[in-house]
């Protein structure tokens, strides 16, 4: 029943670890439960309202992916263009939330098209091989960086834009002692280090408190005052037009970013940089932005934070079912989950972080053509805190670098420009230029 249902094969994966591996995911991107809801709000939005609909469209999506992908991977509104949703397109752009929510709807609507029909697919296949390979250590340094915010043990300074924390706050070192817990633990091979790392550190910020205990159980507000809130009379406007696209640019390429480096890692890509179920769990993205929006929330996304799940031992659908029951549990036990600091899931994304790394030695940085687009890709995810700009970047960096240098093709054949390359870098540069 487990293999038919999530693709769980007994011969070659363990039960246990792909149950933590669920856990662990879930722990690490619970934050989501009382971060989206605080940015949503400002537009505005019921937050009870906001916190019920984040938990519903993370478990439906993340169903979707367990049944129908049956790969280890949750999804939950996305980070980033939340923020984008609330800052730029209401409080900035001027538009009502109601607004926002239909352009979220027809993106999802788009995508559910775009995936039917084998598009989204094409578009990843679209880029090259080497510059798939750097989306993995990219991603590893976009969740290293959040970690390391996190745990306070970098902060920002007016003088040096970076700089280190302040270490002798007892967050920083309680998120210090996290850190060396769970890779002491990882070295030993314990099962489920990150796990047994988060409760642990948890349980510790309980007395230097740090880690604020509110209750266990609770009731979930009700979604009636967002539920199906759309303004259908501006579905064909030239400012819903501009809106959903920035929308499909950001979210599309969020989502190719994280399935090909988190795949990458769980080893569920083949020789040519395949990803197993791909166009599954793009379904999955599309019928989670689709119905989020009907519930009342921004575009729902798969989560790097599912790396942490893989690297625990989950590998099949297993995983992101076990992830989607914690969110149904969540629903009623919100004061419980919510409890956890940033510090104790800090160190598990440095480490996930660490992890992610493993690819970059695929590519050959004496080659110069193929070595710098790469690198844009790699360095610019966190420095621009988005996956897709470093894609897209990286995907203009490519095509120009080639067409300056005349090296149109590749020692590799996998990594030749085609047409599609050079499309996609014309419509890239065409959203910097334009939206």
């Amino acid at each position: 029943m487990l293999q038919k249902l999530f693709g769980f094969d007994p011969s070659t994966m363990v039960l246990r670890k792909e149950v933590i591996g669920g856990i662990t995911t879930f722990l690490t991107m619970a934050y989501i439960l009382a971060v989206n809801p605080s940015i949503l709000s400002v537009t505005g939005m019921d937050a009870g309202a906001l916190f019920t609909t984040t938990c519903i469209s993370s478990v439906v999506a993340t169903l979707v992916m367990a049944i129908y992908a049956k790969l280890p991977f949750a999804l939950a509104p996305g980070m980033g263009i939340n923020a984008f949703f609330a800052f730029t397109v209401v409080l900035t752009m001027g538009y009502t939330w109601q607004f926002a929510l239909t352009a979220v709807l027809i993106e999802g609507l788009i995508f559910i098209l775009l995936t039917i029909t084998g598009l989204r697919k094409h578009i990843v296949n679209a880029i090259p091989l080497i510059l798939r390979r750097s989306i993995g250590p990219g991603i590893g340094l976009f969740i290293a960086f959040v970690g390391l915010k996190g745990a306070g043990l970098i902060t920002s300074s007016e003088s040096t834009f970076l700089t280190i924390g302040n270490m002798h706050d007892t967050g920083v070192l309680l998120s210090i002692f996290g850190l060396l817990l769970t890779a002491a633990l990882m070295v030993r091979k314990v099962t489920g280090a990150l796990l047994i790392g988060i409760l642990a550190t948890t349980a510790i910020g309980i007395p230097l408190g740090i880690t604020h205990y509110n209750g266990i159980i609770s009731m979930p507000p009700s979604i009636e005052p967002i539920f199906w809130k759309f303004e259908l009379h501006n579905i064909f406007t030239v400012d819903m037009a501009i809106v959903v696209l920035t929308f499909l640019f950001i979210d599309i390429f969020d989502t190719i970013g994280t399935l090909i480096g988190v795949s990458n890692r769980a080893g569920m890509v083949d020789e040519d940089g395949n990803v197993k179920n791909l166009n599954q769990a793009f379904m999955a993205d599309a019928i989670g932005t689709t119905v989020g929006a009907m519930l009342g929330t921004s575009t729902v996304s798969s989560y790097v934070e599912s790396a942490s799940g893989v690297d625990a031992g989950g590998r099949s659908g297993l995983t992101s079912f076990t992830t989607a029951i914690c969110f149904i549990v969540a629903l009623l036990f919100a004061p419980l989950f919510l409890a956890i600091p940033e510090q104790a899931t800090a160190s598990t994304l440095i480490l996930v972080g660490v992890m992610m790394m493993h690819d970059i030695h695929k590519i050959d940085f004496s080659d110069y053509v193929t070595a710098i687009p790469c690198f844009l890709c790699i360095i610019l995810m966190p420095l621009t805190n988005s996956i897709s700009d470093g894609i897209l970047i990286g995907v203009i960096s490519y095509v120009l670098i080639h067409l300056c240098s005349g090296q149109l093709k590749d020692k590799d054949e996998r990594n030749n420009m085609n047409w599609a390359t050079i499309l996609l870098a014309v419509l890239f540069i065409c959203r910097y230029a334009f939206l």
